[in-house]
């Protein structure tokens, strides 16, 4: 007497396992890398925010200036958009008013942190843009 059993048995259970568990090692670290790449854009695009608002600070009062602070006094900027980067305006060789380089810096322990290759930004007056990696190596043309 043979009967239909129905179900599924342990070990084809343990082999789906086995392929879903063998799919998750392998996808997640390629999210994780592309999830980290999207992120860098936090970071551009603050900085070419500040970079537009020099410019209209600029044409308003002859000067560039360092202060993130709300307008008039600065250029109302504080953070990037989603928080990835922390930003900051310095003086660049030629001297305040003259020039700038602003700069957005993934926060240590952060997982903006781990992206060893693209951990700085920066962007000057001429618009000249820069990336570094934690070396301080020029990482320009594959981090913008």
């Amino acid at each position: 007497m043979h009967t239909n059993m129905k179900g599924v048995t342990l070990l084809e259970l343990m082999i789906v396992v086995v392929v879903v568990g063998i799919l998750s090692i392998t996808a997640y670290p390629a999210y994780r890398n592309y999830a980290t790449r999207a992120q860098r854009t936090d970071a551009k695009a603050a900085l070419l925010r500040i970079a537009t608002a020099q410019e209209k600070f600029f044409l308003t009062n002859a000067t560039y200036t360092t202060n993130l602070a709300a307008p008039p006094a600065g250029l109302g900027i504080a953070t990037t958009d989603h928080g990835y980067y922390n930003i900051a305006v310095v003086a660049g060789a030629g001297g305040i008013g003259v020039s700038y380089t602003a700069t957005a810096t993934a926060p240590v322990g952060s997982g903006q942190y781990s992206d060893v290759g693209c951990r700085a930004f920066g962007i000057n007056e001429m618009g000249t843009a820069s990336a570094t990696d934690s070396g301080g190596g020029d990482n320009t043309a594959e981090c913008w």
